[in-house]
């Protein structure tokens, strides 16, 4: 049976969640709360507060949530797919398509908290990004795939 809990706070997006003694749930572990005709609300565990609190955080609005609403620890975190299915599509924080495209057909999905790649099995490529601006090209070009930051005071032409 699945670990359930019930919402004592919310917060605005911040919900707090009391589970039973010795039961709660990871740090970044997902939890549902069944809404009814507004879908399911996705919350990630931010905190823990104490022998039986944990403090999240709402991927959705919580206009609607009221305290006493049971919680069910999905236990595993928020995972959003990946791979050729998904190049082109909009999908939300929670992995869900927002583009009326219909649903995602991926095998592979993985957490939104991962290790950052190792530094060997990142791409080596000197391959220069043309911007389409001559003066940055020449002056300042720009790998494809590095990092870029652009800093400038309010409207100095930084678009």
């Amino acid at each position: 049976m699945a670990n359930e809990g019930i919402v004592k706070q919310i917060i605005g997006v911040v919900v707090d969640v009391a589970f039973p003694d010795g039961e709660l749930p990871s740090l970044y572990s997902a939890l549902h709360i069944e809404r009814g005709d507004s879908g399911t609300l996705t919350l990630e565990v931010q905190q823990h507060l104490g022998g039986r609190m944990v403090r999240t955080v709402a991927m959705d609005t919580t206009d609607g949530l009221q305290r006493g609403a049971k919680v069910v620890d999905c236990g595993k975190p928020i995972t959003v797919p990946v791979g050729p299915a998904t190049l082109g599509r909009l999908i939300n924080v929670v992995g869900e398509p927002i583009d009326g495209l219909g649903p995602i057909e991926s095998e592979t999905h993985f957490p939104i908290h991962r290790p950052s790649p190792a530094l060997v099995d990142l791409d080596t490529s000197s391959e220069i990004l043309e911007t389409g601006i001559k003066v940055i090209d020449l002056i300042q070009p720009i790998a494809k795939g590095g990092k870029v930051g652009l800093f400038g005071g309010a409207g100095v032409g930084k678009t």
